[in-house]
């Protein structure tokens, strides 16, 4: 039988659950290089060659485990944090500590064996990067420009905010050209930035930015999969005919993805004829505002995945040749 390492990830130290042979062991080790190799070690003292490591798709803390792993010649499967949730109320996990966590983790990579990782392109880090320092901007900037709209009556406070948003627009129009040039020297971005950009409502920004948090499209077996890697499903609540509270957007999955395509999605209520389509039947239906745009969220991503997929620009007549959710 394969040796399975569920690892439960935080920022200083993973927690490890060891199945081997039947048995399990457990070790903590710190999220550094000087722990991968006493992971290293400890591997070596039960003997194991090869195995499948499971670990949450929790974003940059658990990157250099995973692939250090990949390095090593192991399998690793990054997980949607969802999935092992329902997996755990499934079986009744109660115990809420780092080892019970990697103790579940290494059962359901056990049971459920989910698709193999792989570490993204050099050139995808890269424009990850530049995407996440984008956003970082920009967020400064709004709270910068919030604190100068509070009421601040002080001179020289008032004066250095000024100052401060001025640079901070500055390195926001450098960072998005430096965006722009760099996928204007990767050809095979570019390609897929054209081929996103043809969709009504997906602009160049969304298009860059899709591409550094999602990386390979073809990673998932299909467009549903990466719709919940996205975390696209509204949450409603409902209890027989009296309790009606607003449907709101899950926040289970990537922030960062749901984060682009609100805006693009309100746009495409008015621009793009597959989304029309289903506010309208939605619409038709009673379902809420918010429902429909993660509904049109939702679909927008189920759209990127076919394009690429399929390497064809959008149609909207495409629906009688080819499906956009697989």
């Amino acid at each position: 039988m394969q040796s399975i390492l569920g690892i439960d990830v935080s920022k200083d130290k993973h927690d490890l659950v060891l199945i081997c042979e039947g048995r399990k062991f457990h070790k903590v080790i710190s999220n550094d290089l000087k722990g991968f190799e006493q992971l290293g070690k400890w591997l070596k003292k039960y003997q194991v060659t090869q195995l499948h490591a499971c670990l949450e798709a929790t974003g940059q803390y658990g990157e250099p485990a995973a692939e250090w792993l990949y390095n090593q010649g192991h399998q690793v499967s990054v997980v949607n944090p969802a999935r092992l949730k329902h997996y755990g109320e499934s079986k009744l996990h109660r115990n809420k500590t780092d080892k019970a966590d990697a103790d579940l983790i290494a059962e359901f990579c056990l049971k459920e064996k989910p698709s193999l990782w792989k570490p993204l392109s050099t050139e995808i880090k890269h424009l990850r990067a530049l995407i996440r320092r984008l956003q970082a901007l920009k967020d400064n900037l709004q709270q910068e420009k919030n604190r100068l709209q509070s009421g601040e009556k002080d001179v020289w406070v008032t004066k250095d905010l000024e100052t401060h948003i001025k640079f901070l627009q500055e390195r926001i129009d450098a960072t998005l050209k430096e965006i722009e040039d760099f996928i204007d020297q990767s050809p095979g971005l570019k390609s897929q930035q054209k081929l996103l950009t043809s969709i009504p409502g997906i602009g160049d920004l969304t298009a860059n930015t899709l591409l550094g948090e999602i990386g390979d499209f073809s990673a998932f077996e299909d467009a549903p999969q990466l719709a919940a890697y996205a975390g696209l499903n509204p949450k409603g609540h409902r209890s027989g005919s009296s309790v009606h509270k607003k449907t709101r957007i899950s926040k289970q999955g990537r922030v960062e993805l749901r984060r682009c395509l609100y805006m693009p999605a309100v746009s495409s209520l008015s621009s793009n004829p597959v989304i029309q389509s289903l506010a309208y039947r939605m619409s038709m239906t009673n379902h809420e505002k918010m429902e429909i745009v993660v509904a049109a969220m939702g679909k927008l991503l189920h759209l990127a995945y076919g394009v690429l997929k399929n390497q064809l620009p959008f149609d909207p007549d495409y629906g009688a040749q080819f499906n956009y959710s697989s």
